[in-house]
């Protein structure tokens, strides 16, 4: 997931406190400590940092744990509702009739964001369209055409015209039938007059419902700054922050967002169409820590439900991976269904108790299957025979090259197919069972405590990572 380092980080400080019943002041000196380290080392600001943490110290020394609460228990309660507060709200995004207009400078990544946030409202059952407007950088309207081709949504641009206003409203008018119109702009190296006067006057034609502002996670702490910039000149409505699998950083950009007394709509997480999220601050911070998020899970779930028809996959649920025998077949059948729901390490986030300490105990492409893994992975085991695809385990030499022969791939990677299923199937063997007694009994006391509100606010009124 985004931010693992310092997920990885913070989930090792509280696990130092397993087997404790009662905070000391030392304890709570060493935690708070280890949790500046970690976050000044995802950039967030230090004054927040400081303000934050004494907040946690404070907070652990001074208020009653509930009765029975472990230790650790106690202070993860502490350290989610704070950064729950460092990361601010969700921007307001309903489901209904609007123009959303996408502003930011170049490099930020708004042409994928368009796309990425129309196959999300497709994904809803609205009919969104893309309106690409850039008339400058070279290439803007064949990226923005592939892009909303592969996002499966409507599309207006004109190549050959120069002016934007113009653009827009012709693009009006031929995505009338849209529900949602997703307006792409033009960006510049810095925030100058030139693009603020285009802007505004593509505002006054299409009108928006919302203005968003893309930000790349690389930005951090500047993020402030940019944010700040583009509320004084145009207004914005909530920020998308872009490449957060792939930066140190997000911690200094999500943070400096609430800072501005904005809000943050979506987060960009990958290259593909679909590795976009709405941003939810309570799961957000939940995979964070390690405590799963159903919220996130169950949507992806039913998304690839939707998008895969073979029955086989229409009962599937992630647990079904961490019952029983785990064959080849196994593999291959929900090989498509976990790529529909994304790469599967996400996935493990998403269960409480799977993600967190254990899933950081694994070798780093224990659950790597991309796409192109996957493929070729198909391949293969359409060269085997029921029995090797039931045990693979027996699988020998000679029929590793006969299988390699038949597939037309190299041994090599008939190899790597069987080393990955063991070290899936080592790894489902792992979670098998649920999860650990500490995360057991945090769920059993916010069912019982908090309802759907969840213990002093863990639930987050059914938004939250077991809401």
């Amino acid at each position: 997931m985004v931010l693992d380092d310092l997920g990885s980080s913070l989930r090792g400080t509280l696990d130092k406190l397993r087997g404790k019943s009662r905070l000391s002041e030392e304890d709570v000196e060493e935690i708070v400590k280890e949790i500046q380290r970690s976050l000044l080392q995802a950039d967030v600001d230090v004054s927040l940092v400081m303000d934050l943490s004494d907040n946690i110290k404070t907070r652990a020394l001074e208020e009653e744990p509930p009765k029975g609460t472990p230790a650790r228990d106690f202070v993860l309660r502490i350290v989610y509702e704070e950064l729950v507060g460092l990361v601010g709200d969700s921007t307001e995004l309903p489901l209904e009739n609007q123009t959303i207009l996408l502003a930011g400078l170049y490099g930020s990544g708004k042409t994928t964001s368009a796309a990425k946030i129309a196959w999300w409202f497709s994904k809803k059952g609205m009919r969104p369209a893309i309106i690409q407007t850039d008339t400058d950088r070279p290439g803007a309207y064949d990226q923005s055409k592939e892009m909303a081709r592969r996002a499966e949504v409507d599309f207006y641009g004109d190549e050959d015209a120069d002016d934007p206003v113009q653009i827009v409203r012709d693009g009006m008018a031929a995505t009338e039938d849209a529900d949602i119109r997703i307006v792409d702009t033009a960006g510049r190296d810095g925030l100058n007059q030139e693009l603020i006067d285009q802007i505004e006057r593509i505002e006054n034609e299409a009108n928006p419902d919302r203005n968003l502002l893309v930000i790349d996670a690389a930005m951090g702490q500047s993020a402030k700054e940019q944010a700040q910039k583009f509320e004084e000149s145009i207004g914005i409505d909530g920020v998308v922050i872009t490449k957060l699998d792939g930066t140190a950083k997000g911690g200094g950009a999500l943070a400096a967002v609430n800072e501005t007394g904005s809000s943050i709509a979506f987060l960009g997480t990958g290259e593909e169409v679909k590795d976009v999220e709405r941003f939810e601050p309570d799961g957000f911070i939940s995979r964070l820590l390690g405590m799963g998020d159903l919220k996130q899970l169950t949507e992806r779930v039913e998304r690839a439900m939707q998008e895969t028809q073979a029955e086989d996959d229409e009962d599937w649920d992630p647990e079904d991976m961490l019952k029983g025998n785990f064959t080849l077949k196994d593999m291959k059948k929900q090989m498509d269904a976990m790529n529909k729901m994304g790469p599967l390490d996400q996935i493990m986030d998403m269960i409480p108790g799977f993600g967190g300490g254990i899933k950081d105990q694994l070798p780093d492409d224990a659950m790597d299957v991309t796409q192109e893994r996957m493929r070729s992975f198909e391949v293969i085991m359409d060269s085997m025979t029921d029995k090797e695809m039931e045990n693979p385990r027996g699988i020998g030499q000679k029929q590793v090259e006969r299988i390699a022969r038949g597939s037309g791939q190299p041994e090599e990677k008939v190899r790597e197919l069987l080393q990955q299923h063991k070290m899936m199937e080592r790894t489902l063997k792992q979670f098998q069972g649920g999860m650990d007694g500490d995360m057991q009994r945090m769920m059993k006391k916010m069912q019982q405590q908090g309802g759907g509100g969840g213990m002093g606010g863990l639930g987050g009124g059914g938004g939250g990572p077991f809401g």
